[in-house]
């Protein structure tokens, strides 16, 4: 295995763009957010030790940046990339949301219809026969009263050993409701395999052909699969990994088919392609139209249709929807052994932010997060009629750079706003941590407080070369890295 220092270096992808995306990367406030968003995804790779880490940010139809770190399989040295093809687990269960969809609006099924009405097999046990019937709506919404999976420990290694689809059939009979349906939000990856069935079972067809045939073909995504790819092993598809152990070490798992589960978790993609998937919707929001599924429909998924009563969780149609600083964003998670991932939309922003990782015990939706928060602003201002962002000093570029700072971390400083600026890393907030220098004269500048005024000193001082070597701040002095 490699280290983590040969990890870190020259293992990073960033993709140049043509089109409207060129135009966007040309600005000065974008190029700046670029610069943290490699800054910072650089250094969280290495610190969280995460073999591969690649993300997509997405602009309406564009995609403004993609990159990638790290290794897609470490024993082989294969490089991770952008077209890098992860397993997306629960992302998977977007696209049978849009199935059983796409099958409403043909008149094929409704929303209040009960799941027996279409699987004629669906006999688990009602521990509350009074209570309302399982539909196919609370399929969608996790408020099926259902256990969160079928009786068999697949999520239990190593083997991780997922049932076929008829064993999936044949132990529901054995297995008893948990809640009245409609009570309480339970996530299921049981419900949404049985979603999957009745795409099926109405549209006369396997599942997996369903999918291909009417949503990833028409699509054009064409590295995406409803079952993961294992003739890609050891070359695009990335090798999961396991949690960090107490001695530090991820091992790598044993490639793993999700099988009968695969509605529900089953899916693999790349962020590229995610991207894509991003961009339709976008696409058919502003259009209106109808393209694999009609605007409105798209809408009605993005909607709310559950709330919980703790007012905690929302759910819409397939989509989780969640608000953060009065806006609402809609997607998905996805975690499967030895791969999480996370797909963010802010629809009215017309942004989007995908993230997929090789290793267990990461929080993937950090990085949508973080990506959000470093590009969405930069994009909107450069989208914005009212002028291009102000672009870096070039006088300042001597002292960008990564510090060590002695305490288990680093301070980078960069070109920011104009100026310069640096933060602590590694971070899970990467903009709430973010530092503005003022320069005062050569290489002493001072920090901008929250209030606009001047705090204390940073000093850059410079070697017999003129190279920066270090910084001091309270007194104390940081040398140089990188």
């Amino acid at each position: 295995m490699l280290s983590r220092t040969a990890m870190v270096l020259a293992l990073f992808f960033a993709i140049p763009l043509p089109g409207r995306s060129q135009e966007l990367t040309d600005d000065p406030g974008v190029t700046s957010a670029i610069n943290l968003l490699e800054i910072w995804l650089e250094a969280q790779h290495a610190y969280e030790d995460i073999p591969a880490l690649s993300l997509a940010v997405v602009h309406d139809q564009d995609i403004v940046w993609s990159g990638a770190f790290g290794y897609a399989d470490r024993q082989h040295g294969e490089l991770a990339s952008p077209k890098t093809i992860y397993s997306i687990c629960s992302i998977s269960k977007l696209f049978t949301s849009i199935g059983v969809m796409q099958l409403r609006d043909q008149g094929k099924l409704h929303l209040d219809d009960k799941v027996g009405d279409h699987l004629d097999w669906f006999d688990i046990e009602q521990a509350y026969p009074e209570g309302p019937s399982v539909t196919v709506q609370a399929l969608l919404t996790h408020s099926s009263g259902l256990p969160r999976e079928s009786d068999y420990p697949y999520w239990t290694g190593p083997e991780f050993a997922f049932p076929t689809r008829e064993q999936v059939v044949e132990r529901l009979s054995s297995q008893q409701t948990l809640y009245p349906a409609y009570k309480y939000f339970q996530y299921s990856n049981l419900g949404l395999t049985l979603a999957g069935e009745i795409v099926a079972a109405e549209s006369g067809v396997p599942y997996g052909e369903y999918v291909w045939r009417n949503i990833l073909d028409p699509l054009g995504l064409d590295d995406t699969s409803p079952e993961i790819p294992a003739d890609h092993l050891d070359g695009r598809l990335a090798t999961g990994y396991g949690a960090r152990g107490r001695d530090g070490a991820r091992e790598p798992l044993t490639l793993l088919q999700v099988r009968g589960i695969a509605p529900a978790a089953g899916f693999a993609s790349t962020v590229e392609d995610l991207a894509g998937f991003a961009s339709w919707q976008f696409r058919l929001l502003e259009t209106g139209e109808t393209e694999v599924l009609s605007a409105n429909t798209l809408r009605e998924m993005h909607r709310v249709h559950w709330v919980d009563r703790d007012w905690t969780t929302h759910w819409g149609l397939g989509f989780a929807v969640w608000r953060n600083d009065d806006k609402t964003f809609v997607g998905h998670g996805g975690g499967c052994p030895g791969y999480r991932s996370h797909l963010m939309l802010q629809t009215d922003e017309k942004f989007a932010a995908v993230v997929m990782t090789n290793a267990m015990g990461v929080n993937a939706g950090k990085y949508t997060r973080g990506a959000y928060a470093i590009m969405a602003p930069a994009i909107s201002k450069a989208v914005d009629s009212s002028g291009e962002s102000e672009g870096p000093d070039p006088a300042l570029d001597m002292y960008a750079g990564t510090y060590s700072t002695y305490w288990g971390g680093e301070l980078a400083v960069f070109p920011w706003e104009g100026g310069l600026a640096m933060v602590d890393l590694p971070t899970d907030d990467p903009t709430g941590g973010i530092i503005k220098l003022e320069r005062v004269e050569g290489g002493v500048f001072r920090r901008v407080r929250g209030d606009k005024a001047l705090g204390e000193e940073i000093t850059f001082e410079a070697g017999t070369d003129g190279e920066v070597v270090r910084l001091r701040r309270h007194s104390n002095y940081f040398p140089k890295v990188k």
